[in-house]
């Protein structure tokens, strides 16, 4: 394992490394500082939260694929309910997963952290397919819109709770939004 005081990223004052709160946040984390801790690597999405180019998106782009790979590749064995508890274990392993990445980043919610828009577009997919690619790309967009415009209520809950669970229950909720609107539109 790295030694976290040795990372380097874009901004860190490594004078004293081992005080978060006095250390300047992170702009852009590094792969080292993915590499350094199991919690970074799954909070970054494993590499994908590290894109300079809109890093939600292409986090969501990311779990899109893993979806549709997994699902593709062991159909027998990633049904809808296994993708269910999937989702719960990744939705309670990503609060501790983005409480500890957003505390090294000095920031509770950085926009490299997309494990949250890995899982619920997740839940969107497990609702949405089969399905085809166009009305796949639909949901994708729409999660996306949802996901950055924040209209009430995701915007207050993420305002409200902060962490971990503040980081993976707005993405949760724009996913269900985008259910519902996804739903109102098909039988419109």
């Amino acid at each position: 394992m790295m030694n976290p005081e040795s990372i380097h990223t874009d901004t860190a004052d490594t004078t004293n490394a081992g005080n978060a709160a006095a250390r300047a946040p992170i702009r852009r984390p590094t792969a080292n500082f993915m590499l350094a801790h199991p919690a970074h690597l799954l909070a970054l999405g494993f590499g994908s939260g590290l894109s300079r180019w809109l890093p939600g998106t292409v986090g969501t782009l990311f779990g899109w694929l893993l979806f549709h790979a997994l699902s593709v590749r062991w159909p027998e064995l990633m049904t809808p309910a296994v993708w269910g508890g999937v989702i719960v274990v990744g939705f309670v392993v990503g609060v501790w997963a983005c409480e500890r990445t957003g505390r090294a980043l000095g920031v509770p919610d950085h926009g490299a952290m997309v494990w949250d828009e890995i899982v619920a577009i997740w839940l969107v997919m497990v609702v949405v397919t089969p399905a085809s690619f166009k009305a796949q790309l639909a949901a994708f967009v729409v999660f996306r819109l949802f996901d950055m415009i924040k209209p009430p209520p995701i915007r207050q809950f993420e305002q409200r709770f902060k962490g971990g669970f503040g980081v993976m229950g707005d993405d949760i909720i724009a996913a269900f939004f985008t259910l519902l609107a996804l739903a109102l539109w098909r039988f419109w």
